[in-house]
């Protein structure tokens, strides 16, 4: 197979310091195997760097948090309870490695509870739970109408792995293989990693999101409070928290992994007021389930990033 042309990411920035921060970051990934695309933004002044910003891209999980966004709206307008029981069970239920969906037994859990599971562990039966209340075509409308861009869900979580397991039955690491021969050959096998029939988005369109939630500019100022505090929850810190550990920085974000895909969506908080809304999505070039100096990567990514736009 041939090599193809050499990759070369478009880098935005506000100045030429930053542009030199994009274009680092831009080496470093393509150094360790990861393309993909990349923006931070300071919520507060506009300033942002990054790079391949406006290339949609598989969600993964990262389609937790608009889902959490419209759910969230729906109980601050009274629409649903957030202390509503829903029951999941194993049998009919999401597979996934993590909350409910790692269950052997039913389960009953409220919705504010399954809110709690799906962001804080990305519970995937959870999520579908869910989208069980509120449908995949009504949270993309409402995308729509919040004049949300780029941004768009069209499947539920479990969807991901019925495509996978179509293409390789349940042989997961020749659907890893698959996505990155797939990737360098411009094709999609697995449905759900084709953005044009996936849970996709752009760099901008989520970094626009993260900032119009941390500024109450979207939805009710219920629903963004809560999904803030939601999002500060998450325990999975490998990656864009990676390398801002700190007593005077708090990171709110949410991951998306699925097999060669490695995301992470999130706003670094500093005690100093310094507040920067970030997305990095981004496809392995290798065989590797797990890859922490691809992780790290986005970690380094994200230090810089930061370091460069705070005031």
């Amino acid at each position: 197979m041939s090599a193809g042309p050499p990759y070369r990411p478009a880098c935005v920035a506000g100045s030429g310091a930053l542009l030199e921060v994009a274009e680092s970051i831009a080496a470093d990934w393509a150094d360790v195997g990861l393309r993909g695309s990349f923006l931070a933004r300071d919520i507060d002044t506009g300033e942002q760097l990054g790079f391949d910003v406006d290339e949609p891209l598989p969600l993964a999980s990262v389609a937790k948090v608009p889902l959490a966004l419209v759910v969230l709206d729906r109980i601050a307008a009274g629409e649903l309870d957030a202390a509503r029981p829903v029951t999941v069970d194993p049998a009919t239920s999401s597979v996934g490695p993590t909350g409910l969906a790692a269950f052997r037994h039913p389960a009953t859990a409220a919705v504010g509870d399954l809110l709690l599971l799906m962001l804080s562990v990305s519970d995937n039966a959870a999520a579908d739970a869910l989208f069980g209340l509120v449908p995949v075509a009504e949270v993309d409308a409402r995308l729509r109408e919040w004049e949300c861009g780029d941004l768009r869900l069209r499947h539920r979580m479990n969807r991901m792995y019925e495509c996978a397991a179509g293409a390789v039955g349940d042989d997961f690491s020749l659907a890893l293989e698959l996505a990155v021969r797939d990737d360098r050959a411009g094709r999609h096998t697995i449905e759900t990693l084709d953005p044009a029939h996936a849970n996709a988005g752009t760099a901008t369109a989520l970094v626009d999101l993260l900032q119009r939630v941390w500024r109450d500019e979207v939805a009710r100022p219920a629903a963004t409070a809560e999904l803030r505090r939601l999002m500060g929850m998450q325990v999975f810190t490998h990656r864009l928290a990676g390398e801002l550990r700190a007593d005077t920085l708090r990171l709110s974000g949410k991951t998306g992994t699925f097999l060669h895909l490695r995301h992470e969506i999130g706003v670094v908080e500093a005690d100093s007021g310094d507040r920067v809304a970030m997305a990095a999505l981004t496809r392995g070039d290798r065989r590797a389930g797990l890859a922490p100096d691809l992780d790290l990567a986005i970690g380094i990514a994200a230090r810089q990033a930061f370091e460069a736009l705070r005031r």
